[in-house]
Parts: C-alpha cells; structure tokens; sequence
C-alpha cells in the first residue's frame, strides 16, 4: 500500500470510533393477558450487561412505562390483539451509546398460558447466571416463527443478529438454511442473510421504514447429505420499526385574513401539517404552539385553529401581522421534532372611522344670477382603507337649501366635496345664505361609536344688475276655446327688481305657435288674436303655452311664461269613417252585422257616449244594436244581394249635436276577413240558353254563306245601260285584280236631271282632277280612266292594273267613303245622285259580283283577310283606313265636313300626287 493511503487508513480508523457492543438483548417476548390494567408488570429489561451510571430507559409505546430498574410497566387500559402487540424501548447508557429493545407481547387467556411459562417471560442474554424462576432459558425456535422486528436507520456496527429460524425437522436431520425475496435476492439486496447452520437471521445495513416499512422474504431448510428440503418453506415477515426520524411540515397555506375589532375567540384560519413517521405513534402527534404575537393571537394546540386574542386589532394601526407557528412531534415533547413557519394574518377595514373636516368652517362668494358654477371644494380626512365604501365621502346639505338652489357632489379622486350653485341666486331676496354640510361614508359605521360630522358653511351673494322680472313668472290663464278675437284676457306686467317698477317696459311676444294672442306693447295686455281651438295640435293636455319678453329702459330683459288652459266647448259633432265597411255573408245562411265607429275631437261631456239611430222613412233593410260609448252595430233586417249598399245613420253626443251621415257597407262572401273574388256562377239561367243557341244559329248561318260563296263562279259583272253607263271607284290604293269591293253608283239616262246639269257637273268635277281633256265626250273620258268600254245596256269592269298603266293615277288618288262618292277637289253626296240610281241596278250588280268573288279567290274571302293596300314609298301619317270605312248612312255624307287630321292628310297626299302627274 502507498503511504500516502495508508496514512488515510489510519487518520479513518482515528476518526472513527469503533463500534460498541450492547449491553442489552435485541428483543424481549412476553406472553400476557389481553386486557392489561394500568401497573400490570409486563416485562423486564435485562441490565446486568451495562456497567456505569447514568443510563436512561424510554419506551416508544404512550401506554407503556419503563423503570429505571429496567421494570416495563403498562400505565394505561391496553388490549393486546390475537396477532400480538410489539413496541420499542430504548436504553442510553451513561456514555451516550443509544440501544433499542423490540418487546413483543403475545395475548392470551390465562388457562391457555402453560404452568411452566410465567405472565411476564423477559429475555435472558445467553451465558447468563442465576436461576431466577421467573426467567426461563432460550430454547430454538420452531419453524413457525412470529414477524421479527428491526429498527429503521439502525446505528453501526452491521451485521446485526435479527432472529432466530429453526425446525423442528432438526431433530431427524442435519440441516441448512437458506432465504430468498425482497431484502434479500430482491432489492433491496443484500439486506438480510442467514446463518446456514445456525439459522440466525442477520442485518448489514441500516433501512428507512417510510420507504420500505415490511419485508417478507422465504426460509427454506435442507438435509446437509441429501440436499433435499426437510421442510415445507417458511415466509418470515420482518417489520421496520419506526423511529422520530421526520419531522412535522406545514402542508396548507399560511395566510389569514380577520375583520378588525373582531371579538375575542374569532377563529382566524387553520394551520395544518403532517408528519412522514408511522400514524398512531407519538411520533406524528403534532403540537401547534405560538413563538410570536401571543398577546393578540393563540393557536389550538392540537387541531392548529388560530384565534384572535384581543379586540384590540386595529387596522389603521397596523394592516398585517406576522406571527411564527411552531409544530412539534412526540406531542411537543421536549426530545420531539419540530419546524416553524410564519404566518401572516392581514386585518380587513371597517368602516370604523367617519370622515373629518379640515376646518371648522367654510366660507364662499358667488354673484346673483349665476347657475351651474362651482363655488367650493370641501376637503375631507378619512383614516379607512382608500378607494372603498368606507373611505368614499357622500356630503349632505342638511340646512340652507330648501329651495334647491344647490348641489355638493364627491371627487373620487380627492374625496373631496364639490358645491356648486343649479339654480341662480337673487341679491335681494338674501344676501348672504347660511348651509350646514355633513360629511358620511357610501357604508354604514361599524365597530366604533363615533358619529357623522357636520360644519357650517357661509355663501356671501354678490349685486349685479338684473333685468326686468314678471310676477309671477309662470302665469296661468283659464279661457274657452272660441274665444272671440279681441277678447282681454289678462295683463301681464313686469318689474325691475332695483326699483320695483314696472315703467318704461316694453313687451314682446316671444314664443307663439298658433299667433293666438296678442301682446300689448307697453301695456303687457294679452288679447286674443285668433281663435283658440281645443282640438288643435299646438295644445297639450288643453295647454298653450306662450313666452312673454319684457325689455327695460337700460335694455335688459326678462322672460315670462304665459299658459292657457282651455276650455272645450261642442264646437264638433261625431263623424264616421267615410270608408268602405265590409259586411261578410254567414256560411250557415245567416245575416251579417258590421261595426260603425264614431269620432267626436270634442272632450267630455261634449263627445261619448253617442246615441246612434236609423232616420225616419229608412227602408226597412238595416237595424241597430249593441250601442256602446263609440260604437254600434249595424246588422241585416232583411235578406239582401251582394252588392254596396248606403246606410244613412243619425249619430249625435252627449248633447245631442250630430246629424244623419251616410255608411258604405259591402255584403260580400269573405276569405280572411276581405272579401273574395267574384266568380261566374256555373248555372245557367234562360237568357244564358238563349244567347247560346242565338250563338249557334249565326255560326251556321256564317257556314252556309261560306258555302254559297265557295261554289259560286265568278261572272263579269254587266250594268243596263239604263243605268247611265257611271264608273264607280273604288277605295283600293293599290293594284290587284282581286280588290273589287267597291260600291256601285249608275247613273241612269232616263233622269231628267241626268241630262242637263247634275250629268255635266259631275263629268265637271271629275275633269277637274283629272289629266283628261275637257273637249273629250263622256265615253272617251270613261275609257280614258279605267281602259274599259261602255255601251248602254251593260259594262263590265277589268284589272284595275291596266288602268295605272294607263296614267290613271290621279283619277284614282280620289276616295270613298260610306256610300258617298268624293275626289280631293269636289265632293258629291248620294243624296244629289238618288235619282240616277234605281235597286234593280244594284241588285243585279251584287249578284254578279258575288258569283265573281267566288270564281276567282274563293280560299281569301272565306278567310276573311285583310284588303291589300298599294305601297306609297312611304307610311300614311294618316293611319289606316279599314274595312269599317264603307259603314255609315248611304243617304247622308254630312260626316265628311267634320273629317279628323288623318282624313285631311291624306286627301292632302291625293291633292299633291294629282299635281305631280305630268
């Protein structure tokens, strides 16, 4: 070895000091009855091993004892349990060597206890003298062992002999031991071991029962020749006893709060805590006890509730209070373990000081006619807790402000108080206004017999010229509504507060909705100005206000206020609503009743309740009931058909003014209230058959001349030369063979009048809006217009085309209309031709050109198309001329004087295209 380790060796071996052997036995067994009275002898601890004075004996166990002669002795009522009772004792010897004594107590009944084994058995060291019948020898263990015991946190020197484990299979065989679990071949390894031949079971080193508090391992015993076991195996169960190795923690919190001036024995809080040690034992029996602030706080010693002392906890003399809690094992025995802690209990605030002036009286200035200005901030002490209940200041007028002149409100920032001044004060009603102000707090005071406090206050009012002021200054007038113009309703005057005076004013109107009053300039007399009316919007509850200006020499001015009160009078009657009232037929058949309301603006006893009556001579249909304050109802007398009906109703008010007014109801089948749509009954009556078959007797009558036209061939059209050999015109602009619905004019030459003038007047007026030479002769002219030839029997008409290309078109730009014949320069009416026609003429005419229409076109007549019109270049501004043109009376063309602008443009048209033909 080096020698620098060898010196280590030997300074370790120096400084630590060798181990020494005790004194006394490991354990002690005693069999005992199971109820043990107080100063029962249980057992005795052996002390003939220890030498020298001072030794000192302490048993772990509150109900047991320990002599200084080493005499266990139970000082309270114990029962010891079938399974056993064990506990600990420890011995000091008088150079501070600690030991400790397991005593295990086994409980019996007394005849079941042997003769040969005494009431208290104590443990004899081996080797030891004397023959004490009282102390029997130790013999071996059978293998049934009771759970062994071992010391937490055990002091070297290891190993330490536990027990012994023995079987009875050792009378047969020669045997060894062997054991295996937890402390042994489990962790914690190595803990334990036995003695192979002796089986005595051995500990090497110290264990904390809070983390291992029992160990059961196994014992097994073999035949040293056979190896085989002799025995079935054996579970040894060995307990760690508990020492006072942990001490007690705080394990809640230690902050606490309590009103101040609470009572005494107010509990504060709870102070808690635990202890790691084995529960029941001494060693987690906890005392709380006080190391500060005795004389205001204690603490119950065993269940740490902490308690206010003293009524003396003042929070404006102190806010927090610290005091130090200690906490103590073994029942705060003096060897216990403790620890200590602080805790702090802060004192809530009562409202257990009122607020206190600074001065003990105030004093201000403020000018006459001033409002809502500031006069005085009012400062306040108050020692509470700040910016709550208790501390907040509410100040109190309580003398001087009956008039409510004005206001003391708080600042929260400052507490302070704030007078202000709402409503203006008058120099010469008072000069100087004497107020009394309390100071309190927004909670209640608690805890002190104080009281609020209050202090005078001076406010000093300062002169200034004023205005003129009317008396009073809000003046009421009664007046009935209707009040003739000119009327004097009062006179409203104003004065000067300095004089008191009212000459020199001059008055205004200053505010009047309805110019209703008029106000005298220089005298403030009120005279109506216009009538007054109740019923008007610009009146309120019947009142009208007015505002009165009065204006001093100096130029300053007042206000008054002027309310008339109105009167009503029956200047209305009762109305009803002009509107429709729906009457709805009942679904059984039954008759139907309405609603009717009246309105009367008039108030009572001028308006409801309304008499409603049917006038004198009323048909009989409709009758009243049900007459309430406004209302009636007006219900059917008599079947009636749908349709709008007019009710007349008298309505009159309370005082019979009213008149008869007529009601609109509508009986009607009703859908939701309204009335529903009409619809066409689906019942036929005898005028609804004989429109149908009327219907149906023109349709086939329709049929059969559409038939007759569909067959008959169209024949050229022949006129008598009787007739006189007239070329009708037609309405046709354009050209077409097929427009031939022209009327016939003839003029026949045996007429007398055909043969002078009327015959060479109208070949007059055709020649004046025709191209043709007036030297022609009639024949000539005829084939001139239309290329067809006359005689004079008969003529037969052909394509109006071969006419236009002929240069025809200015005799064609002439028209016709209803029977009469007419160009754009001469009009001549049927009834200067009636004598050249005759109906012979025109009946043959019609025949023929009957049978025409149907030869040539018979699919476009029956279809009943529209006439072609030629195409001008560009649209008639005058509109369109159908086929109704040819309708009118035959023997009267007094209509085409009063022709529209359509019918004057296009003869305009007609006259201009005659003029362009070259």
């Amino acid at each position: 070895m080096a020698p620098g380790g060898l010196f280590c060796f030997s300074l370790l071996a120096v400084l630590i000091p060798a181990p020494v052997e005790s004194c006394v036995p490991q354990s002690i067994q005693a069999v005992v009855p199971a109820e043990l009275q107080p100063g029962y002898v249980v057992s005795e601890v052996p002390l003939s091993g220890c030498h020298g004075g001072g030794r000192r004996l302490v048993s772990a166990d509150p109900d047991f004892a320990v002599r200084a002669d080493g005499t266990i002795v139970t000082i309270h009522l114990t029962r010891v349990m079938e399974e056993g009772k064990s506990f600990l004792v420890w011995v000091w010897d008088g150079a501070g060597h600690r030991w400790a004594i397991n005593v295990r107590l086994l409980s019996t009944s007394p005849e079941q206890v042997p003769a040969h084994v005494p009431r208290r058995a104590p443990y004899r060291m081996p080797g030891q003298k004397g023959s004490n019948p009282s102390v029997l020898r130790r013999t071996k263990r059978r293998w049934s062992p009771l759970p062994f015991n071992i010391i937490e946190n055990d002091v070297p020197p290891f190993p330490k002999d536990v027990e012994l484990v023995g079987s009875d299979s050792t009378v047969n065989y020669t045997v060894y031991y062997e054991i295996s679990g937890p402390g042994v071949t489990l962790a914690p390894m190595r803990l334990f071991s036995v003695d192979r031949q002796t089986g005595m079971v051995k500990v090497w080193y110290a264990v904390d029962r809070e983390q291992y508090s029992k160990f059961v391992f196994t014992a097994r015993v073999f035949d040293i020749l056979t190896k085989k076991e002799t025995d079935r195996p054996l579970d040894i169960t060995v307990l760690v006893d508990d020492m006072n190795d942990n001490a007690p923690t705080f394990s809640g919190p230690l902050e606490f709060s309590v009103s101040e001036q609470c009572r005494p024995d107010t509990e504060i809080g709870l102070v808690t805590a635990t202890d790691l040690d084995e529960k029941g034992t001494l060693h987690v029996k906890i005392k709380y006890s006080l190391l500060s602030g005795i004389e205001l706080f204690s603490i119950h010693p065993e269940s740490g509730m902490l308690i206010a002392k003293s009524s003396n906890l003042d929070r404006e003399v102190q806010v927090v209070h610290k005091v130090v809690v200690e906490i103590r094992d073994m029942n705060g025995a003096k060897n216990g373990l403790f620890n200590t802690a602080t805790a702090t209990v802060t004192l809530v605030d009562i409202n257990d000081n009122p607020p206190t002036f600074r001065e003990a009286t105030y004093k201000a200035r403020i000018d006459e006619n001033q409002a809502d200005v500031l006069v005085l901030r009012i400062p306040v002490d108050d020692k509470d807790e700040k910016k709550t209940k208790n501390w907040n200041a509410k100040f109190v007028i309580t003398e001087g402000n009956e008039n409510g002149n004005f206001r003391i409100d708080t600042d929260p920032e400052t507490n302070e108080g704030l007078l202000s001044v709402i409503k203006p004060l008058d120099y010469e009603k008072g000069k100087v206004v004497k107020m009394k102000v309390t100071a309190q707090n927004e909670a209640p005071l608690a805890g002190t017999s104080a009281s609020w406090v209050s202090i005078p206050l001076e406010l000093s009012v300062g002169d200034v010229d004023e205005g003129p002021e009317f008396s009073p200054p809000h003046l009421v007038l009664l007046v009935n509504e209707n009040t003739p113009n000119g009327t004097l309703l009062s006179t409203y005057a104003a004065l000067d507060p300095e004089t008191k005076s009212s000459a020199g004013m001059r008055y205004y109107r200053v505010s009047d909705p309805g110019s209703w009053i008029n106000v005298g300039e220089n005298t403030g007399e009120l005279k109506v100005a216009n009538t007054i009316d109740l019923e008007s919007p610009l009146v309120t509850n019947a009142m009208y206000n007015i505002t009165i200006k009065a204006v001093d020499k100096s130029g300053k001015s007042g206000n008054g206020t002027v309310t008339l009160l109105i009167k009503d009078v029956n200047d209305n009657v009762p109305k009803i609503d002009e509107g429709e009232l729906v009457l709805c037929e009942e679904p059984n058949g039954g008759r139907g009743s309405v609603t009717i309301v009246a309105v009367d603006p008039d108030l009572p006893p001028y308006s409801t309740p309304f008499n409603f009556q049917l006038p004198d001579g009323h048909d009989g249909k409709w009758r009243l009931r049900s007459i309430q304050n406004n209302s009636a109802v007006l219900e059917q007398a008599a079947d009636m058909p749908r349709g709008l009906y007019r009710v007349p109703v008298r309505v009159s008010d309370l005082q019979g003014q009213g008149g008869v007014q007529e009601v609109q109801v509508r009986v009607c089948r009703c859908l939701g209230g309204q009335c529903a749509p009409q619809r066409s009954s689906a019942t036929l009556g005898v005028w609804g058959v004989l429109a149908m078959l009327l219907a149906l007797l023109l349709l086939l009558l329709l049929c059969i001349l559409f038939v007759f036209a569909c067959t008959t061939k169209g024949e050229k059209v022949y006129i008598d030369d009787s007739s006189g050999g007239m070329l009708l015109m037609s309405n046709t602009e354009a050209p077409g063979e097929e427009v031939k619905s022209a009327h016939l004019l003839t003029i026949p030459p045996t007429c007398d009048s055909a043969d002078g003038s009327l015959k060479k007047g109208f070949l007059d007026r055709m020649g004046a809006t025709s191209p043709v030479s007036q030297h022609q002769t009639g024949q000539q002219i005829n084939q001139h217009l239309i290329g067809q030839q006359m005689n004079q029997n008969s003529f037969y008409q052909t394509s109006m085309r071969d006419s236009l290309s002929q240069g025809q078109k200015g005799f064609y730009s002439s028209g016709r209309y209803g029977g009469a014949t007419y160009t754009d320069a001469a009009l001549l009416k049927q009834s200067q031709l009636s004598a050249l026609y005759t109906w012979q003429t025109n009946g043959l005419y019609l025949d023929k050109k009957l049978g025409y229409f149907g030869d040539e076109a018979e699919e476009r007549y029956a279809d009943d198309l529209l006439t072609p019109y030629g195409y001008e270049g560009e649209g008639s501004p005058a509109g369109s001329v159908g086929c109704c043109s040819n309708l009118g009376d035959r023997d009267n063309l007094d209509f085409l004087d009063s022709l529209g602008s359509k019918f004057k443009t296009l003869a305009d048209i007609c006259l201009d295209r005659e003029e362009d033909i070259p």
